[in-house]
């Protein structure tokens, strides 16, 4: 794989379109420093962007809650990352726009920083592998909980969030998982590492925790839409370890992870069952428009 810096193309930064390899920033930029970095991460299909409106919202509503006054507006956003694609010539892939704190102060307080901007894309398929997407993907467990929802901006996607994930993620994969299942700070089952979490009873039925120190995804809300059009019921509850044994199938969403099924947890199988697969084949259906007009 091509390491990102040494691509080719154009990246949108601060209202320009810059190449790729000249796109630089100060190495003393509080945002690598402090993590005062939010971004977004957005997948193009047959070269539409799907919810980007809902993206650029979310997007917003982080900067938000770290503080941060992103120097565009909402439209102005939805514009320059059209733009990108299209520069890009990005048919199928991601986009990744991100806001941080530049090198005008370093220190805690950074009141004073610039709020710079970049928006990048590039061709993607996807994130686990292909042949995952029938047979299942297999997560451990963390030893990693989520924070309280009164210690962190929980609500916002936020570069510092993402360490724990991260070492999480490294984890399962030392040991031969694919990736990890994490805990809330009391103990209920969260989300993976990048990723909503559903699962499926005997009674197929779906059961999902409720996102109140987590990201409420954008791809989570769309399947939840899809599934009661189909009149499956689905249970947003919070939701114990212990109850892992219990289920029949799960599977992941996220905009990487778009509908992944979850073959096995910790000593606990599953199985790819068909409503899982038929909910994978209907958000795909609908990213691509292969629905009625």
């Amino acid at each position: 794989m091509i390491p990102f810096d040494k691509r080719d193309g154009k990246i949108w930064y601060n209202n320009e379109l810059i190449d790729w390899q000249n796109v630089k920033l100060h190495v003393l930029s509080h945002g690598l420093h402090y993590a005062s970095c939010v971004f977004e991460g957005l997948r193009v299909y047959d070269g539409e962007i799907f919810k980007l409106e809902e993206h650029t919202e979310r997007f917003f509503h982080s900067a938000k809650r770290l503080g941060m006054d992103i120097p565009y507006d909402e439209n102005e956003i939805n514009l320059a990352t059209k733009k990108t694609v299209a520069a890009q010539n990005v048919q199928n892939g991601y986009i990744r726009p991100f806001a941080w704190r530049g090198s005008e102060m370093m220190a805690i307080s950074a009141q004073h920083t610039k709020i710079h901007i970049a928006i990048a894309a590039w061709e993607w398929g996807t994130y686990f592998d292909p042949k995952l997407k029938t047979k299942g993907i297999k997560l451990n467990i963390s030893k990693w909980k989520k924070p309280g929802p009164d210690t962190i901006p929980w609500d916002s996607k936020a570069s510092g969030l993402y360490m724990i994930n991260t070492l999480s993620k490294h984890e399962a994969e030392r040991d031969g998982f694919t990736d990890s299942l994490m805990l809330d700070h009391e103990g209920n089952i969260a989300e993976a590492t990048g990723a909503n979490i559903f699962f499926k009873d005997s009674n197929n039925e779906f059961h999902t925790p409720i996102p109140d120190s987590f990201l409420d995804g954008i791809t989570r809300r769309t399947v939840i839409e899809i599934a009661r059009s189909k009149n499956m019921k689905v249970h947003e509850r919070k939701i114990s370890p212990s109850e892992l044994p219990n289920f029949t199938g799960c599977f992941l969403t996220g905009t990487a992870a778009e509908v992944t099924p979850v073959s096995k947890i910790d000593k606990y199988d599953y199985k790819v069952c068909e409503s899982i697969l038929d909910l994978s084949s209907s958000y795909d259906n609908l990213v691509r428009k292969k629905r009625a007009a």
